[in-house]
Order: structure tokens, then sequence, then C-alpha cells
């Protein structure tokens, strides 16, 4: 007797396709950022070898963490002011201490997690959790990150039309395609807005009446200003501090543009523990600039060790919150839902 092959029905296949779809969208954007990373790595190895790794491993010395350290110190602050400075405008206030730890425990899980936003999610929705309002208060990170990115690009422009730098030349048709593209967005907010019921035109909403009401009010937009320059001032002194350790000997001037574009794109989100296009810029910049693309790897190399020491505070805060909850799970200074982990940020953010 002959078997007849067994022909899965339709209902296994749509779940199995309905499983698929859903793993894609939730573990998608991590593989991105993984992928990403780790192609700009493997071709920097591949360009310069291991030695200017290694060579940024060596160059650590003690005066240089402790300069890395005071200085994340001040600019974790600045960055906390900021922050509480825009969740009490958006009506979800946070006391200064408590943002500073929570923004110690973000950079630290920003440092060692895939796409470096991992830990802005997990203070958002932590602080969220505390005030009863989670959505708020992923608005008031959202906001405050976006804030000071926006200030990290006007200075990094200031700068780089003042001093020289080997992407002065194409800076202007980089600033008009940047504006050309900011007003095409701010004309698509603002019609969204106007009209419409669908999630889009809420969100539109709740945007533009968070700029306009709450961020752009005479006693905000001053604070967020001078904490946003502060922030960039303080990142720009740690690297310059990486610089200098690492032997860089180039002009001031000139080290300070070129680790203002080094900045710029770190703070793209396909990296692996903040490694990747940081790296892969700085090769490309410091090569460009008669540099040599191994001082610049060399130089991010040592920055990513010392940030790595400033943010372990970080670490500790962590630690502390899991035996709180494990000893104590009533703690008055907690929520009664558990801090999100890792893995729960990601299905968050996916």
């Amino acid at each position: 007797m002959v078997r007849r092959p067994r022909v899965p029905d339709v209902a296994s296949v749509h779940s199995g396709a309905v499983e698929f779809g859903r793993a894609v969208r939730r573990f998608g954007p991590l593989l991105l950022r993984l992928a990403a990373g780790a192609t700009v790595l493997w071709f920097l190895v591949r360009l310069v070898g291991a030695a200017p790794f290694e060579d940024g491993l060596r160059a650590v010395t003690w005066p240089a963490v402790v300069a890395a350290v005071v200085l994340t110190v001040l600019t974790t602050v600045c960055s906390a002011w900021r922050w509480r400075v825009v969740a009490r405008a958006l009506g979800t206030g946070i006391g200064l201490p408590r943002a500073i730890g929570a923004y110690y425990r973000s950079l630290f899980l920003n440092s060692v997690l895939v796409g470096g936003v991992i830990g802005d999610v997990h203070r958002a929705v932590t602080h969220g959790r505390r005030t009863g309002n989670v959505p708020r208060g992923m608005r008031a990170v959202g906001w405050e990150r976006l804030w000071g990115q926006v200030i990290q690009a006007v200075v990094t422009a200031v700068i780089l039309l003042t001093l020289r730098s080997p992407v002065r030349p194409a800076l202007p048709y980089v600033l008009a395609g940047v504006a050309g593209v900011a007003a095409c967005a701010a004309l698509v907010v603002r019609g969204a807005a106007r009209r419409g019921r669908s999630r889009l035109a809420r969100t539109a909403r709740a945007a533009s009446d968070d700029v306009r009401r709450q961020l752009l009010a005479p006693d905000v937009w001053p604070q967020l200003m001078l904490a946003s320059v502060l922030v960039v001032a303080g990142h720009t002194a740690t690297f310059v501090v990486a610089a200098r350790a690492a032997g860089c000997t180039a002009p001031l001037g000139e080290l300070v543009a070129l680790l203002m574009v080094v900045q710029t794109a770190a703070s793209i989100p396909l990296s692996i523990g903040g490694w990747g296009p940081r790296e892969g810029v700085a090769a490309w910049a410091f090569a460009a600039a008669g540099l040599g693309a191994a001082t610049g790897v060399t130089i991010t190399t040592l920055y990513a060790v010392l940030m790595l020491a400033a943010v372990a505070p970080g670490a500790g805060l962590l630690l502390a919150d899991t035996v709180r909850r494990g000893g104590a799970p009533g703690h008055p200074d907690e929520s009664r839902r558990p801090d999100p982990t890792p893995q729960t940020l990601e299905r968050v953010r996916g």
C-alpha cells in the first residue's frame, strides 16, 4: 500500500506564517543593528588590522580614567537636568537625584547592548510606570534625547563651518539637505495634526502641542539649550582626553572638529554596545585629515574603554535594583511592577 504524503492544512501554514512575521518584527531591527555594527568592525579589521584596537587598550592610564569619570559625572548631571526639565514640562516630573541614577543605568545599558538606545527605553518605561503614565514617560525621554541630538547637530555644524576639517567643503550641501528634509517633515506633521482622527494624526497633534506649549515655553527652552551645550562640551572634552592619551598631537582646533564628526556618527543606532559606526567614521575622518585611519580607531577604542569605566556606577545601580527586588519586593521606592529587563525592552521597541 502506497502512503500518500501528508499535506499541511491551511490553518497550520497560516499560523506558522503569523508567528514568523511576529519574530521578524520583534527581532528584525535587532538583527539589522547587529549586522550593521559587525560589518563595519569586520571591514575595519580588514583595513587596519587588530593593532589599532590593541593600541587603544594599552593606552589606558589612570589619569585618563579619572578625567573621564569626572567629565562623565558632569555630563550625566546635565543630561539628567535636561530630562527633568522636559519631564516637568510634560507633567511627569522626576527629582534630580533619581534622574541622575536612572541616567547612569541607561548609559551603562547603552554601552553594553546592541543599538545604543535600550538604556533610554529602560528609563522611559521605568519612569512611566512610577508615574502611572508610560506613554508620557516615553515621550519625555524621546523629546529629551531628540533635543540633545538637535543641539549637538547645531554645535557640530557651527564648529565644522568655523574650523578646518575634511567635511567642511561638503558641509553647506549637507546642511541644505538636512534643512529641506526637516522642513518637509514639519509640513507633514503640521498637515497630519490639522485633520483626521487616525493614530498618526493624534500623535502629530500631541507632538505639536508638546513643542509649542511646553518645550518652547520661555522658562523651558533656555534650560534645555544650556544643558545640551554643556553635555556636548563634556563629551568632546572626554574625546580629547582619549586622543591625547592615545598620543595624537594634532592641533586642538583640528582635533575638536574631527571629534565632533565622530560624535555625530556615535549617535547612529546601528552599533554593538557603541561599537561600529563610531569607529568607521573615525577611521575615515582621521585618514582624510592625514592623521591615519589607525589613529582614529585607536582613539575611539580608548574612548570606549574610558566611557565603560565612567558609566560603571550604572551597573552597580542595576545590580542593587535586582537585589532589592529579590529581597524586599515591597520597597516603597519601587512601583508594584518590576523594572523592565533588556529582553522586555527589545519586545517593547519591536
